[in-house]
């Protein structure tokens, strides 16, 4: 056997080669890496033999030392904590680090290695020296280890001054210290560190994603709790700079200061916590919390109290019996303020609130002293540009009626007085004050004093300034306030006389402050004191003043007086201010002066002026009254010069009314004329209004033409109608079909070639081939309506030729021809038949011919 190189070392045959190799080339880690992995197979002792040779060869290769000490790891492996084998292997980790002290993974190898063995003053002196060795970028992956070595074991005192190097380096992880110091139950150190490093550092930044408010919640509620565990810090002052800090906190914070008191046996240090946070809170929120906790710490003292006196199972003594009944009157006193507490609450958030001062001032009804107070605070704080919910002015009206109520005028006097000098934001305001004051002069049966106060403030000041001038005060603008001007007219009329109640409403006039109400309340007092000519001056005045709509009611007013006064006596001067009003009446307003002037003409006036009214009032309404009016005006015409005067009219409205409503009268002015006689002028007016009436939309049109047709006409009326008809609906359809092809044309798409080009000449072309007459052009349908009986439109028979068709004959064939009964004496004698139309006869109304009715011939005398 070769000799061994080693102590204890056997070399056998097989490992010859290895050795020759190591030996030839002692410093090359791959020939020692061989030969391990060959004695790994041998056992362990071997192995550890060729490491050591290794490592004495190269002890700078930290892959050889890694391995090695991996591997004297797993030799030790789930063996007892005192075995010899554990320090060997920590000797080896020393030895280790001569070399490797700088090679973080073998430290956190070691270290971890130490967690495994109850060994922790060596294992602290090892991290220790650990984070001595590495530089400061690698001490990132020692911490945690070390860290968890702490928790592992209870050595409280190590454990905080190593957190304590710990954040210097990391001060971000003070959440985990905090987290610690609550598990260890250090709840001292747990507070100072909270409001050390997180509430008054302001980079912190949690890592967990809680707020300040949120770590100031935990203090809070960590005082609170632990009230005596807590001797580091000054309770009072830290929770009173989160109140501070922290307004939407405020009630949670004040309740657990109160609760720290409470807690620690302090009760009238509570109570004051509690009274001092409801008299500072703006929040209702906040106030209801502390509110209800106050109730509450009322409540368990009083219970406690009761039970105690109870457990006692003696008599109670008079002392027990007055703090009893001491502790009922605070919880009953406590529950009495809140409604005048929350108001307090509201007005600290809001001193400008003038509804919750007048909320105050009701709250205090049964105390006057209360009251007086509250309505001195309530002049003082607020301002009147800031004040809302309400105005300002009436606080200081509420406060003088106070003073009146209870019989003292005088002090009411003192207190209106006062107000009169605020400077209000509005006039308004200063105006309620002013007849505040007049009505109670008034309320006092002093109307000569509410009649001079109201002439102090209409007086104009030395220099005017404008009404709506904001850089004036309003005492300089007050004199062209329309409340004040209002109530001064009422109360002249109502104590004054006529002469100084008329001075009031001209000056109201001249200084351009009128409305329309005011105008017309002129105007009435006038009339009631019987002088109308000035009343017809004041509306004269009023007119004047103002434009439409607005001088509508003026003008109604004044029309509808002057008519009913003088009627027909001054007809002209009335027929001038009817001109006058409709000169520039807006349409939506002229119907109803149209009817007036037009019924002035017919009571007091002349027909013709009448009718002339109608005729102007037709065009001059609103599109959608111009149907009404029409009829109106045909129903007079009719009343007044007999039925044939309408025609005129019905002409007229046809053409300007819509087409709906046209097809009405058209309807309509047919009628008249079958009523009359004149069939063939109703013929011709059916056919004109044909031109307007699709038939798949006004179907009711051709019913009502067909009948017509058939109770007057003949075979070739019919025909005739029909014919109007399919010429009709021809033209709508070539009008759908040519925007049609505008928007095909519009798309890109031409018309097919061999598609007719004329929508008109197609259907043409197909009734020709369906053997149908050809229908004639709209345009051949007559279009006006002929005014004599003679000139009526005549109307072309089938076999006849048609004029303007080119000498085209029309086609005896025609499938929509109405088939009529023959008479059966034709039949008989052999000969065509013949169509016998039955023709209505109907007498003439003799109130067609008006005052000629009397002179008519009588019928037998007419033959």
């Amino acid at each position: 056997m070769a000799q061994t190189p080693a102590k204890n070392l056997v070399i056998e045959n097989e490992d010859l080669p290895f050795e020759e190799e190591c030996l030839r080339n002692p410093y090359a880690l791959r020939s020692w890496q061989r030969y391990i992995e060959h004695k790994k197979k041998k056992g362990i002792v071997p192995t550890n033999v060729i490491y050591e040779r290794a490592l004495r060869q190269l002890p700078g290769s930290y892959k050889l030392w890694y391995n090695y000490l991996r591997s004297r790891q797993k030799q030790v492996k789930g063996k007892s904590p005192a075995d010899p084998a554990l320090d060997e292997v920590n000797n080896v980790f020393e030895r280790s680090l001569v070399f490797m002290h700088k090679m973080p993974r073998i430290w956190i190898e070691y270290c971890e290695f130490l967690l495994k063995q109850p060994r922790i003053t060596r294992t602290r002196r090892v991290f220790d020296r650990a984070l001595r060795s590495l530089p400061v970028t690698q001490h990132a992956r020692i911490w945690p280890i070390y860290l968890r070595f702490l928790k592992m074991h209870n050595i409280t005192e190590t454990a905080l001054r190593v957190y304590d190097r710990y954040l210097k380096l990391c001060p971000d992880d003070v959440e985990d210290y905090i987290k610690y110091l609550r598990s260890i139950d250090r709840l001292d150190e747990c507070a100072v560190q909270i409001v050390k490093r997180v509430i008054n550092n302001d980079r912190f930044l949690s890592k967990e994603g809680k707020t300040k408010i949120m770590y100031w919640n935990d203090l809070c509620d960590l005082i609170s709790s632990n009230p005596k565990a807590i001797k580091s810090l000054n309770v009072d002052d830290v929770i009173r700079d989160g109140i501070s800090r922290f307004p939407e906190q405020r009630g949670r914070l004040w309740n657990a200061l109160a609760d720290y008191y409470i807690r620690g046996g302090q009760f009238e240090k509570a109570r004051d916590i509690y009274e001092e946070a409801i008299d500072t809170v703006t929040m209702v929120r906040d106030f209801t919390q502390i509110f209800d906790a106050y109730a509450q710490f009322e409540e368990t003292t009083l219970s406690a109290k009761m039970e105690a006196v109870a457990e006692e199972e003696t008599e109670g003594n008079e002392e027990d019996d007055v703090d009893i009944e001491l502790r009922m009157a605070r919880l009953e006193m406590v529950i009495e303020r809140r409604p005048v507490l929350i108001n307090s609450v509201l007005l600290r958030q809001n001193p400008h609130n003038v509804g919750e001062w007048h909320k105050g001032v009701e709250l205090f009804k049964d105390k006057p002293g209360d009251v007086i107070k509250t309505f001195m605070e309530a002049v003082k704080t607020i301002e009147p540009k800031k004040s809302c919910n309400g105005r300002f002015s009436s606080i200081w009206i509420a406060f003088a009626q106070f003073y009146d109520k209870h019989g003292q005028q005088d002090d009411a006097r003192i207190i209106f007085e006062k107000a009169l000098e605020v400077n209000y934001d509005k006039v308004e305001e200063l105006g309620d004050v002013w007849c505040a004051y007049a009505e109670m002069e008034l309320k006092h049966d002093q109307p000569k004093r509410a009649i001079k106060l109201l002439q102090r403030a209409t007086t104009p000041p030395a220099r005017k300034a404008g009404f709506y001038d904001e850089s004036e005060t309003v005492q300089n603008r007050i004199y062209r306030s329309l409340k004040i001007w209002s109530f001064y007219a009422d109360l002249e009329e109502s104590f004054g006389t006529y002469e100084t109640t008329k001075a009031v409403y001209d000056r109201i006039i001249d200084l351009r402050i009128a409305t329309p109400q005011i105008i017309m309340n002129y105007g009435v007092f006038l009339e009631e004191t019987n002088h109308f000519e000035e009343a017809f001056k004041a509306y004269e005045k009023g007119v004047g003043l103002f434009r439409w709509p607005n001088v509508y009611d003026i003008w109604n007013t004044y029309l509808s007086k002057f008519v009913q006064r003088y009627a027909g006596k001054k007809l002209e001067r009335t027929r001038d201010l009817f001109e006058q009003c409709l000169h520039d009446c807006p349409p939506k307003f002229a119907k109803h002066f149209y009817l007036m002037y037009a019924k002035l003409e017919e009571e007091h006036g002349l027909a013709r002026h009448a009718m002339k009214v109608y005729e102007r009032g037709c065009t001059a309404v609103l599109k959608e009254e111009q149907y009404e009016m029409f009829n109106i005006y045909i129903k007079k015409a009719a009343e007044l010069y007999g039925i044939t005067s309408t025609r005129e009219i019905y002409e007229k409205a046809i053409e300007s009314l819509p087409d709906d409503q046209a097809r009405e009268m058209c309807i309509r002015f047919a009628d008249l004329e079958r009523k009359l006689g004149e069939i063939d002028r109703a013929r011709a007016i059916y056919a004109h209004c044909a031109q307007i009436c699709d038939p798949r939309v006004a179907a009711h049109f051709w019913e009502v033409w067909k009948d017509f047709e058939v109770r007057h006409g003949n075979e070739d009326t019919v025909r005739e109608m029909l014919r109007i008809k399919r010429s009709v609906q021809a033209t709508y359809n070539t009008q759908v079909n040519f925007m049609a092809a505008q928007m095909m044309a519009a798309l890109g798409k031409g018309v097919q070639e061999n598609q007719p080009a004329d929508d008109m000449k197609r259907l043409e072309v197909q009734a020709a081939e369906n053997g149908a007459a050809v229908p004639v052009s709209a345009t051949t349908a007559p279009s006006i309506i002929q005014k004599s009986p003679q000139k009526a439109v005549s109307f072309v028979r089938s076999d006849e030729t048609v004029p303007g068709t080119a000498g085209q004959l029309m086609p005896a064939a025609n499938p929509e021809e109405i088939q009529l009964d023959l008479d059966d004496d034709d039949e008989e004698d052999g000969e065509q038949p013949a169509q016998r139309v039955v023709i209505e006869q109907q007498n003439i109304p003799s109130e067609v011919f008006g005052t000629l009715a009397s002179k008519r011939k009588a019928p037998d005398d007419e033959e």
